[in-house]
């Protein structure tokens, strides 16, 4: 019995001097909310802030810190960020909001540059027009 008494000591002892504090043992990680990830249109690749992402709907797991962000993407929508708070505040945590809806926008189409146009031909000169009346005067009216 002594033996095992003196392996347990040994094993804690080695343990404080892994590198760190001894109170480490005692910090509790906080615990992992499930958000719900959803997109107007769906099939947008959704990221948070904190490392996970999916394509939507999809849920992810993250830890309950108060503040992270969802940046959604499609290809010819623009990009949207939307903020999500974790209130931790007596019991389990509460993502607000959940679900969180990316609502994407169209991208615009790049102008397209206007082509200018070739100019016009010169007018063609008056010779090809018809032939001028005849210089005489005549008592008879002209022809129609």
């Amino acid at each position: 019995m002594r033996n095992i008494v003196v392996v347990v000591v040994a094993g804690l002892a080695l343990a404080s001097c892994s590198g760190g504090s001894s109170f480490d043992l005692f910090k509790t990680t906080p615990p992992n909310v499930t958000v719900q990830l959803e997109s107007v249109p769906p099939g947008a690749d959704a990221v948070t802030s904190l490392g996970p992402g999916c394509k939507t709907p999809c849920s992810v797991s993250v830890p309950s810190t108060p503040n992270f962000t969802v940046t959604y993407s499609l290809a010819r929508f623009e990009p949207t960020t939307v903020e999500v708070q974790v209130l931790t505040g007596g019991g389990e945590p509460v993502v607000n909001p959940n679900p969180v809806v990316g609502e994407l926008v169209p991208a615009q189409p790049p102008k397209k540059a206007k082509k200018k146009s070739a100019p016009k031909a010169a007018a063609k000169p008056a010779a090809a027009a018809a032939p001028p009346p005849p210089a005489t005067s005549s008592p008879f009216p002209p022809p129609r």
